[in-house]
């Protein structure tokens, strides 16, 4: 078995090439965020006002809006039904918060309406945080133990990884979905024209990126920990 050393083994490669995607996509939804944030739109709506008319629009009253502090950390709690709104899109009237808060909106009628792929992502939640918990110990404490014991527990971090990274493609369908239900419902009340839903359209595009970004390196740091297992089998 060739022997690289700490600090030079070649699969390393695999794990730059992963974070220089997600810098990319991470700095590309930055930016795109930022240009159409000083776009306000022309109903003159916050991004909280678009998600009340949004979710009463869809016959749905049981879920809050509210304001959390940050940036771009909006999300929907399907546990709770809480649509959390960020300090960029909560009370801003831009086109580019108006499009988050549909966003997030798309999340919670899918969650109304049974989606699929949400439904899936929600079940594996527990195995993929076990998964994430657990791999990496598993997996070093493997690396350590030169008998079979050790390559058992390496083989089962990697499994338990697996986990982690399939729940990463379960989430893109569900995000693509909420992306896609967003541009419909702002174009068919009217809350975006047609020249705004173009600049909204970027940026949750450029937002879907990141997810699409995080995958892959998930699936490149596996490609890696399966390739450093088979090394050592050698």
């Amino acid at each position: 078995m060739p022997y690289y050393g700490y600090y030079f083994d070649p699969t390393y490669i695999l794990v730059v090439i992963g974070a220089v995607i997600c810098l990319i996509a991470s700095a590309r939804v930055k930016t795109t965020f930022n240009k159409y944030d000083r776009v306000r739109s022309m109903s003159g709506m916050t991004g909280a006002q678009a998600a009340e008319r949004i979710l009463h629009a869809a016959g749905i009253h049981d879920v809050i809006v509210q304001h959390i502090s940050g940036n771009l950390n909006d999300h929907y709690d399907p546990r709770n039904k809480t649509l959390s709104l960020s300090d960029s899109t909560y009370s801003s009237t831009s086109v580019a918060a108006v499009g988050v808060a549909a966003h997030e909106c798309g999340h919670a009628i899918q969650h109304q309406q049974n989606y699929g792929p949400l439904t899936v992502r929600g079940a594996i939640v527990p195995l993929a945080n076990f998964g994430s918990f657990a791999a990496w110990p598993l997996i070093i404490i493997g690396l350590f133990i030169t008998s079979n014991t050790g390559t058992m527990l390496v083989n089962i971090g990697i499994l338990c990884f697996s986990l982690a990274v399939l729940f990463q493609l379960v989430t893109l369908p569900v995000e693509f979905n909420a992306s896609g239900r967003a541009i419909r419902i702002l174009g068919e009340t009217g809350i975006l024209g047609e020249e705004e839903l173009r600049g909204t359209r970027k940026v949750l595009s450029a937002a879907a990126l990141t997810y699409v970004a995080g995958a892959a390196a998930s699936i490149l740091q596996l490609l890696r920990l399966v390739l450093i297992a088979s090394r050592r089998n050698d």
